[in-house]
This record gives structure tokens, sequence and C-alpha cells, in this order.
């Protein structure tokens, strides 16, 4: 049986804002001490916010430059570029077509992918299965981008000292002895869709002086999830992953997850029987970042030298929608 051309990743790279806004900023803005909460439960002691005039397709464009030098390519090597993110830096047309323009990638295809936060998990599958299915595509740029900062409501405690800031991808190139991309698994429970979001700026609700008036335009917790829907979820699709990639639990060397809760990281890693050690994190100087933030905790655990060519690693995603996603990888 000839070996089937499979998607590799060759370099990973992460962007984030030059400005940092520590736990004590939110004391004085919100009036109370949410610092101690914030590190005692969620172990986050500061964030990256965007700077006046700057934007999201800054931090996709640096990304994007660094993975490009780290794997040796040109922009114009590139065959397509996937931006996954839900916070554009236009409605319309594609972040991912001012990406090319910018790094004058004049022979990639582009386009954007919208998973809420399991946005990255899904656009690298999708990246996989474009190499894997069409030889045209040899290398293909997927970027998670998070500049939900601008959507904040300052005064809204629940979401204002979480959520931050970032760019962070890979490189994804065709493989002709077929490692890398083993499989993925997709999973959206639609009736939690308008628990949490922003429920403003499209069709149904396009921004005018009254939306603004409302803040509808700013993300907002509608209802409270079930603390325990993430854990069960996770830990049952990532079961699946590493079944149905012929593999066992005991041979994973890193699990990225979304970063949105250290205590369903450790429930999940604790359910599934593995050490914490297999689990990077990046929410303790980076707070949540969305989209960008399991690519960006994959970049720090390669930067450390914790993966190593034929490593078993996992990709668990999963935000607003409620949307979900696992991907399993030979790294």
């Amino acid at each position: 049986m000839p070996i089937r051309r499979n998607a590799r990743i060759i370099a990973t790279g992460t962007a984030v804002p030059d400005r940092i806004v520590p736990n004590a900023y939110f004391d004085e803005l919100l009036g109370e001490n949410v610092s101690t909460w914030l590190e005692e439960n969620l172990t986050i002691k500061e964030r990256r916010w965007l700077s006046e005039g700057e934007s999201v397709a800054d931090l996709i464009e640096s990304a994007a430059r660094k993975i490009l030098s780290k794997a040796g390519l040109d922009p114009s090597d590139l065959d397509l570029i996937i931006i996954a993110t839900d916070t554009p830096e236009y409605i319309s047309p594609s972040t991912a077509s001012l990406i090319q323009h910018r790094l004058g990638a004049t022979g990639a295809g582009t386009f954007d992918l919208n998973a809420a936060c399991a946005g990255f998990v899904t656009a690298i599958d999708l990246g996989a299965k474009y190499i894997q299915a069409d030889p045209q595509y040899e290398n293909i740029l997927v970027i998670g981008a998070y500049g939900m900062s601008r959507y904040l409501n300052l005064q809204d405690k629940k979401t204002v000292t979480l959520f931050a800031d970032a760019a962070s991808g890979v490189l994804l190139q065709a493989d002709p002895e077929g490692q890398g991309h083993l499989g993925g698994l997709l999973h959206t429970e639609g009736q939690y869709a308008d628990w949490m979001g922003i429920y403003a700026g499209g069709v149904k609700s396009p921004v005018t002086p009254t939306v603004l008036g409302k803040k509808d335009n700013l993300l907002k917790f509608v209802k409270k999830f079930p603390p325990e829907l993430n854990p069960l979820t996770w830990e049952r699709m990532i079961r699946k992953v590493v079944s149905d990639s012929g593999h066992e639990l005991s041979q994973v060397k890193q699990i990225f997850f979304t970063q949105i809760n250290i205590n369903s990281i450790r429930a999940t890693m604790e359910a599934l029987g593995l050490s914490m050690d297999k689990s990077q994190t990046v929410m303790g100087l980076y707070g949540y970042t969305g989209s960008a933030c399991i690519p960006m905790a994959m970049n720090e655990a390669n930067n450390q030298g914790k993966l190593k060519r034929g490593d078993l690693i996992i990709f668990m995603g999963s935000g607003g929608g409620l949307a979900f996603a696992s991907s399993a990888w030979i790294w």
C-alpha cells in the first residue's frame, strides 16, 4: 500500500502586544481586589492588550513572519493562508486576504475561519486535509488570532479580567513519508450559541448608535455554563482521537488545551490519568487569548525543547457556539 501524502508541522510562532496589563490594573479599575482570586483560581497574573493604533492584523503579520523565518521559507512559497479568528480586522473582506497582501504571498489563496476559540484546531485539521487531498498545496500557513480587548466592557468583571490579545500559528508542509496529521474530531453543542458572544455587528443586529448604547457590540456572558461541560467533552473527544489514531493515552507526550480555565484542564488530565506536566499552560502571563492560545502553548513547549520528532501530541479546543475541536498529530 503506498504511503499517503500527509501534512506535518514544521514551524511555530507567536506575536503578542507590547502593552502589559497586570492584575493590579483591575483592582483599581473595578474598585475591589480581584488580583487574589485571579491568581489563586486561574493562575492569571497579567495579560497583553492591543495599544491604540494597533490591530489584530499587526499581530498576525508579526507571527506569520516569525513562522516563515523558522521554516526557512519565503512568503512566495505559501499556497494557502487560513486565519482562525472571531475578532477579524473587518467583517468583510477576510483578514487572510489582508495578510496575504502584507506578506507579499502572491501565490497563496486565503480565507478566514470562525469557530470561536475552537478555531485554530478546526483550521489546522482543515489545512492538513487540503494537503492530503490536493497535491497543489505544499505549504499552508495557519494562524489563530484574537483581539478581544477591543470588545470588552471595562466594568464587567466577568470578562474584562480574563480576555487578552495575541496571534500564533504554524506552517504546515506536505510530508511525502506520511508523517504528521493523524485525524481530528469536531463537535458542537449549538443550544449554547446564545449564552456567550458578541451579539451585534452582523446582519441580525448591525452596529448602530442604538446598539452601541446597549453595548450589544461587546463580549458578554448571558448565562453561566455548566462547569462540567468542558472537562467531560474534552475527555471524551481526546480518548476518541487517540484511539482512532491507533495509539494509547500512555503514548501522549503533550495535550494543548483551550486556556480558559486551569481547573478544567486539571480535571481533564486527572480523568485521563495523565500528569499535568503533559499539558503546557500559558494563561499565567497572557490571560485568555481565544483561538491563539493553543498554538501559543505549543510554541512555548517547542521553544522549551519539550517536543521531539515522533512525539504524539493532541490539540483540544472549545469556544462559543459551543464549538469543540480535537486533533491528533505526530510531531
